[in-house]
């Protein structure tokens, strides 16, 4: 086995262990929150986190996949990788402070923002954690194991602080801030343990190298904005449109589906960087690569789906009780999002980012998310939550419509479809 293979499936490993504590910890917490806040309050922290995912977004700036492509490239030159690191550190956190600002308007703008706006403040949080912690970084240098260890000590501590402290509706802002806290936690390990692991130094890059960064990451940028528009969004607006206890209906069941979902991500962080690297040297195994994975990835969502929608049912009630009888419904039509978005990841991230067609790839996403747009709010007038659930199965399925189309039309789907051998 090459020393390639065996980084790959050790990463795979660690992000499979990362994920089942992913589940494992929700599985814990999860059932306790919604028990104790009720759908309410729960579905009050689902808003405020939705509204702060915007500003995740913003100073991601796509890096989880632009940046940890331009590491996996330059990991062997501390210099190019020390300016790359400083770059993208440098704009995360003004991206950072420029959103804290923009955040604290629209708060003090919007009544209904105003009366939270200590929540809002709390859960932002979440960003700082994204700023810290350079998962970016470890990814393109294939270290996933380091992501893996501070991510499941950060969340255990977590857990446990829920456990400790929150006890009652009233603490839901506690609640809010101690799951925010824990990226940043994982972030502060992480980058005290980045001189040990890699030669980087923090230094000004240049106006140059922070412009190609900016440059590199627009069209990642671009899409993962449009992606959030029928993610975050659908939460958001049903917040707009609806109740507190509505959006806690669809948080609670988008926990579920997204649990189920996440079983690709450690699969999709791993063979991105490796998939990148293959099509560097060889187009030829880099898709006789991805003919494997989309068998593979393929046939296991396609049984994760069809589990979701038979046990929706028994999953609800074990999970999230009696006064989420609601939620069940909202599973069974999101049941096959695991699915669905199994194929456009390996049709847009895997093949289309790492093939040269980043302009393809963010205009189908752009434009999904403004369909995403105008169909949700129709769907949530009439039909409340359950609109809310259709809105995002539809808009996933023409995401991974347009891309499979688009591949076509490049001659690149036939070529992932008709690999045999690895």
């Amino acid at each position: 086995m090459s020393n390639a293979s065996k980084r790959l499936r050790g990463n795979i490993l660690s992000l499979s262990v990362l994920q089942g504590a992913n589940y494992v910890l929700p599985l814990i917490t999860v059932p306790y929150l919604v028990r104790v806040l009720g759908p309410e309050y729960f579905g009050r922290i689902a808003f405020a986190q939705a509204f702060v995912q915007y500003f995740v977004v913003l100073t991601d700036y796509g890096f989880n996949l632009s940046a940890t492509r331009a590491v996996a490239l330059v990991r062997d030159d501390p210099e190019r990788l020390s300016s790359l690191f400083s770059a993208v550190m440098i704009i995360k956190a003004t991206l950072m402070a420029f959103g804290f600002g923009v955040m604290l308007l629209i708060v003090r703008l919007v009544p209904d923002f105003a009366q939270e706006w200590p929540l809002y403040v709390l859960v932002y949080l979440t960003v700082v954690g994204n700023v810290l912690f350079p998962v970016w970084l470890f990814q393109g240098l294939e270290r996933m194991r380091h992501i893996t260890v501070f991510t499941i000590l950060a969340r255990t501590l977590v857990v446990i602080a829920i456990f400790v402290f929150v006890h009652r509706q009233t603490d839901y802002r506690l609640a809010a801030a101690l799951q925010a806290s824990g990226m940043v936690i994982a972030g502060l390990l992480a980058l005290a343990i980045v001189p040990r692991l890699v030669q980087v130094r923090l230094h000004w890059p240049g106006v140059v190298q922070l412009r190609r960064v900016v440059v590199d990451g627009w069209h990642v940028f671009l899409s993962t904005a449009a992606i959030n528009l029928y993610t975050s969004s659908n939460i958001f607006f049903l917040g707009l449109l609806t109740t507190p206890m509505a959006v806690g209906y669809f948080a609670a069941a988008g926990k579920l589906i997204k649990a189920v979902q996440g079983l690709i991500t450690p699969v999709s962080q791993a063979v991105y960087p490796h998939i990148a690297t293959l099509a560097s040297h060889s187009r030829e195994a880099a898709f006789t690569f991805l003919g494997k994975l989309l068998r593979i990835q393929g046939g296991g969502t396609l049984a994760l789906s069809i589990l979701l929608f038979l046990l929706a049912g028994p999953l609800v009630h074990l999970l999230l009780g009696s006064r989420f009888q609601a939620s069940v419904r909202l599973v069974e039509w999101m049941a096959a999002l695991p699915f669905i978005i199994g194929l456009s990841n390996i049709f847009g991230i895997q093949t289309m980012l790492n093939f040269d067609m980043k302009k393809t790839f963010s205009r189908i996403l752009i434009a999904s998310g403004l369909i995403s747009i105008v169909l949700i709010v129709p769907l949530v007038h009439w039909l409340g939550a359950q609109g809310a659930a259709i809105s995002v199965l539809l808009t996933e399925i023409i995401v991974t419509a347009l891309m499979a189309l688009a591949l076509a039309r490049n001659g690149l789907l036939s070529q992932i479809v008709t690999r045999q051998t690895v």
